[in-house]
């Protein structure tokens, strides 16, 4: 190619070494005084060496396409800005991203249809992509040149509007002007898959050196998007964890990303966490009184602190700023980071290697309270299909042309290892067996496609099943085979390879201890730490509990499987050929209604032996009532994710951080509190 690029013409001599293309200056080098310069350039194209059999190279072979020349000579040629290549290239790249800026932000269509491609996650694990629209992270695509003119424009038309809706900061406005001002510090601990990962390797072996990717972001940006399509035999190494270790592969380190950024934007123009930072930011928050706990979420949880030290991290920065300005923490978890809270407040008075050898007393000396926002606290059912065979509701509900698509880029087995290799993912695996899910004959949420909250129509489909099935397998002969939630845990450990199964028992447990006696064993048992039906909340009787949550959003309860064909190397996939392949309960459109059994029960106070020392529970139950014309959903929307932009969720939490959280009363909306007095826990 160099050669057909930059070449000497023995007949021009000195007119022909000059053969670099500058269209801005209008220069067209080695093009004849009677060629045109298009033909010139076309010239160049068809210009090639040949090579005698010796091997060494001969002549150069020309193909004019004007007046045959043999003197060549350079004669600048000047050309209209219009008329450049660069014009014309810089000018179509502008167009297709205003194209792609007009379909992603404007036809729900379009991105519905995304999002069905994508959303596989166990836990909705591509469930935060709902909504792309232009970032920082799609100029790494572009070339430098175009890079520094966006960039250029980009600042010129910026204007005082941030990044968020017209109703950026507004709650935390209103908050302000009835004098609520910051008062405890605030640690935020984002859900499964909302912190950015990160590439900190720098070796150059092998066919995907991770110094290419060196800190770049392989999850939640825009560059992970198009390194998972462009190459995604190299993405899905970097990205899965060792199947042996539980930690990074040979060769490759990638960590969280840190500070607000890792968690306030799954991708530039898709908030997750920002609308609360907004707010909070209002009655006084900053970096000096609030802190956002990022962690790689596909970490198992005492991997989290072997890896990276991560609760000892917590724990530093909590007592730094209660030395610094004399008040407690408050600390915030969403989704799985109210898990990780959780699991944080066995673990730092625990003793022990690895362990905070806080002293019993820590979490009532420090910790104000603990704000449950959607959490995951029994798991989440979508958990384990996800496990079994890499799908889910939104897979099944795919067109044929679809999942053809979806399994020849992502097929399912591709997708079971990778969330497999996730230690951080099997601690969304359901908690409390029958007692929590029901057997084979009922369940506490029965019937089936049917909402609890309050005043809501109920779902299409049949109402005379019960959840407590949570697996129908059809075999070869026509039969079904039925499993509860807990015989769905032990076929899946059963069917799994050893480091799998092994990796899960010595990191989680999912039963329910039976005795006080037996919790308190298991403070000293890590194992125990993430299902709160196997260890109380701590002894701290200064400490608030509020639980914040969604209902009333249809959500995946149980489903239908079937063999699958032999190509797929998995042993049954859900069958989207049934009548009923996935059936829906209710929820926030992620996590299951009962999965909230536990803010229920902690609420019996001393009554229950999981709250020993009578901790105040508060529980707010939002409703969904999304905005149809906002893709978000809007104010009073009660999505999974989109609740961390609700008015009313932020105002609760803006209220417990101001130190007003007595201010806040008890709302029940589904029947979940009559659910739970009937539970026999």
């Amino acid at each position: 190619m160099s050669s057909l690029i930059n070449r000497k013409s023995k007949e021009g001599g000195d007119s022909g070494r000059n053969q670099d293309h500058d269209e801005d200056q209008g220069i067209s080098s080695g093009v004849s005084a009677n060629t045109s310069s298009s033909g010139g350039y076309i010239e160049n194209l068809f210009s090639a060496h040949t090579t005698g059999p010796d091997g060494k190279e001969g002549h150069h072979i020309h193909t004019h396409l004007g007046t045959p020349d043999s003197t060549y000579k350079t004669i600048p040629l000047k050309k209209k800005l219009h008329e450049t290549r660069r014009f014309v290239f810089v000018l179509g790249a502008i167009l297709g991203l205003l194209i792609t800026v007009i379909l992603s932000s404007n036809n729900e269509r379009v991105k519905n249809e995304f999002d069905k491609l994508v959303n596989f996650e166990g836990v909705s694990l591509f469930e935060d992509w709902r909504e792309i629209l232009p970032s920082s992270d799609w100029k790494d695509i572009l070339p430098t040149s175009l890079q520094s003119m966006l960039s250029e424009a980009e600042f010129e038309s910026k204007d005082d509007k941030l990044h968020g809706s017209a109703e950026s900061f507004s709650v935390g406005r209103r908050l302000a002007q009835q004098n609520l001002t910051d008062k405890y510090n605030v640690v935020l601990v984002p859900g499964v898959i909302s912190t950015g990962i990160e590439s900190w390797g720098v070796s150059v072996d092998g066919d995907c050196p991770s110094i290419n990717h060196f800190r770049k972001r392989l999850w939640g940006s825009f560059y992970m998007l198009r390194t998972m399509f462009l190459d995604k035999a190299c993405w899905l190494k970097h990205i899965m964890l060792d199947t042996e270790t539980g930690l990074d592969p040979p060769n490759i380190k990638l960590r969280a990303a840190q500070g607000f950024e890792a968690a306030d934007f799954f991708m530039a123009g898709y908030w997750i966490w920002n609308k609360i930072l907004q707010n909070l930011a209002v009655i006084g928050y900053g970096p000096n009184n609030m802190l956002s706990a990022s962690y790689d979420w596909r970490l198992a949880y005492l991997d989290l602190e072997r890896r990276d030290g991560y609760f000892s991290k917590i724990k530093s920065q909590i007592e730094v700023s209660h030395r610094l300005n004399g008040q407690k923490s408050i600390l915030v978890g969403h989704s799985m980071g109210s898990q990780v809270i959780y699991y944080f407040m066995k673990w730092v008075e625990a003793t022990g290697e690895d362990y905070g050898n806080g002293g019993n007393t820590w979490i009532n000396d420090h910790i104000e309270a603990f704000v449950d926002i959607s959490g995951s606290s029994l798991g989440a059912p979508k958990t384990l299909p996800a496990l079994l065979s890499g799908e889910m509701k939104d897979t099944v509900q795919l067109n044929a042309l679809a999942v053809y698509g979806l399994e020849q880029f992502f097929s399912r087995r591709e997708r079971v290892d990778m969330l497999r290799s996730f230690g951080g993912v099997a601690s969304m695996i359901p908690k409390g067996g029958d007692t929590i899910w029901g057997n084979l004959t009922n369940a506490p949420d029965d019937p089936t496609n049917t909402l609890e909250t309050k005043n809501l129509p109920n779902l299409q489909g049949p109402k005379n099943e019960s959840f407590g099935t949570f697996i129908r397998f059809k075999s070869d002969d026509g039969k079904f085979h039925n499993l509860t939630i807990q015989q769905t845990i032990d076929d899946l450990l059963e069917q799994s390879p050893a480091w799998y199964s092994n990796r899960v028992k010595e990191q989680y447990s999912f039963g329910i201890a039976a005795t006080a006696e037996e919790l308190k064993r298991n403070n000293q048992d890590h194992s125990k730490w993430s299902n709160p039906l196997e260890a109380a909340l701590p002894n701290a009787p200064d400490l608030k509990v509020y639980c914040f949550y969604g209902v009333g959003k249809a959500t995946e309860r149980a489903y239908t499987y079937t063999k699958a064909d032999k190509q797929t190397k998995l042993k049954m996939v859900i069958d989207s050929e049934a009548e009923n392949p996935v059936f829906l309960g209710d929820g926030d459109g992620t996590v299951s209604l009962l999965t909230h059994s536990m803010c229920h029960e902690w609420k019996k106070g001393s009554k229950s032996r999981f709250n020993p020392a009578n901790i105040p529970v508060t529980i707010v139950e939002i409703k969904d009532e999304p905005d149809r014309f906002d893709i978000r959903g809007g104010a009073k929307t009660a999505d999974h994710v989109d609740i961390l932009g609700s008015a009313e969720l932020n105002e609760l939490v803006l209220r417990v951080a101001a130190g007003k959280g007595d201010t806040i009363e008890d709302v029940f909306v589904s029947n979940l509190r009559e659910i739970v007095e009937g539970m026999k826990i």
